[in-house]
């Protein structure tokens, strides 16, 4: 979609995963900044970069009409990320699955839910992240 997405770990492998690899940016040159930048590196840089530091090629797909986007690297960064933090059967779709649950759970919307995720409308949202339906019976149950 183009739009920025924020990126929230609370593993402290997840952590000690990013830790190396924007040491290893640092290292090789790749995206820097200000030296007074955070770690010095360019905030308008994308976070993750190619092996020659170029940002990763943005596939549109899916019929005519659809506004549809594959980016192969970066699901593939994504995964060595989860592989490399030793967390088992993760996947980008499962984490994104699980984020926009728990993000129903706490009460947010179909607009809070596309931020997060980076997808703007609520049409996208409500097709790929969906909320759970409760059925009448278990509305009622215990209401009165």
């Amino acid at each position: 979609s183009g739009r920025a997405r924020p990126l929230y770990f609370t593993s402290t492998r997840l952590d000690a995963v990013l830790e190396q690899y924007l040491s290893e940016r640092l290292v090789r040159g790749l995206g820097l900044g200000e030296p007074t930048a955070y770690r010095g590196l360019d905030p308008r840089s994308l976070l993750f970069l190619s092996p020659t530091g170029e940002g990763f090629k943005i596939t549109p797909y899916g019929e005519d009409g659809q506004r549809r986007y594959l980016c192969r690297p970066i699901l593939e960064t994504y995964r060595k990320l989860f592989r490399y933090a030793e967390l088992r059967d993760v996947t980008p779709l499962s984490v994104r699955l699980t984020l926009a649950s728990r993000l129903y759970e706490r009460g947010a919307d179909e607009e809070q839910v596309g931020q997060v995720l980076g997808s703007s409308a609520r049409s996208a949202v409500r097709e790929l992240f969906p909320r759970p339906r409760p059925t009448i019976p278990e509305l009622m149950r215990e209401v009165v």
